[in-house]
């Protein structure tokens, strides 16, 4: 609903969406209403949008792109930037390098790293997070993370390769329903060319070394060939770029993997869990 407190929280990407917009409508001598009409909306909508007291949405942005855009695609740029906006502060900037990721090595000892999550257990995950957040907050945060998928697609593919602990893989979350389809969908992640899904088991430390005790870690590729580690312990978070830091924390990512299983008895693992018989 607009009102007045929005527009002194818009993000700086809704006030320049408003400012561009208000802009290319007077330049074309159109109110309103008239610019309304052609995006599909009532004036009031396309004023609430120029005034930020309701910033615009995803869908008028995809409308404001094919009406007013004139192929520069800044209304679409400014979809993905207002789309990280609203992921937690502490995600931000590390959300935009996912997406742009050439390869991503992801440890998860947790819960299922985001990227694998289905709907439903990422619902049953953020419902239950503290502390609790509305119903509209989750179902927002739960299409956000959703969206996040569209990496496995891309072009081009990035390579991704994810362990997870198998304390992971045994915990419920939801219920057992939700957590079998969790698991089915590992199993289908797993298939895709570009991922490989690696389980740390639970005895990985019965003779002594366990490398995985310092937590989960997010190592990535950037398109420019720069390494980065991103850590996120207690809501808050860590990019780390300095050479010497990123190669510690991929040295001990690869000890991770040296303990792991390998892909064919990962799978077999997670088919097990699931109930699914070869």
């Amino acid at each position: 609903m607009a009102s007045a407190e929005n527009k002194e929280s818009a993000s700086p990407t809704a006030q320049m969406v408003a400012e561009v917009a208000r802009t290319m409508r007077i330049q074309r001598g159109w109110t309103q209403e008239q610019e309304g009409q052609e995006l599909g909306y009532s004036a009031a909508a396309v004023s609430a949008m120029e005034t930020c007291a309701q910033p615009a949405s995803d869908a008028m942005l995809v409308e404001l792109e094919r009406v007013l855009g004139n192929g520069t695609g800044i209304f679409l740029t400014a979809r993905r930037y207002m789309r990280m906006e609203r992921l937690p502060q502490q995600f931000q900037d590390y959300a935009l390098l996912e997406q742009d990721a050439i390869s991503l090595q992801l440890f998860a000892m947790n819960v299922v790293h985001g990227l694998f999550q289905t709907e439903a257990y990422a619902r049953a995950l953020i419902g239950g997070s503290f502390p609790p957040l509305s119903d509209e907050r989750v179902e927002e945060l739960v299409q956000l993370r959703m969206e996040r998928t569209a990496l496995f697609d891309r072009d081009p593919l990035p390579m991704i390769e994810v362990i997870i602990d198998e304390a992971v893989l045994r915990r419920v979350i939801g219920s057992k329903e939700i957590m079998r389809e969790q698991l089915l969908h590992l199993v289908e992640c797993a298939r895709r060319r570009n991922v490989t899904l690696l389980v740390l088991p639970l005895d990985a430390g019965k003779y002594g070394e366990y490398a995985g005790e310092r937590g989960e870690m997010n190592l990535l590729e950037t398109p420019a060939h720069e390494h980065l580690v991103y850590l996120e312990p207690q809501d808050e978070s860590l990019l780390i770029s300095d050479p010497a830091k990123v190669s510690t924390y991929a040295q001990r990512y690869a000890k991770i993997r040296s303990q792991a299983l390998g892909p064919r008895e990962s799978l077999d693992l997670i088919m097990r869990l699931a109930g699914v018989k070869e």
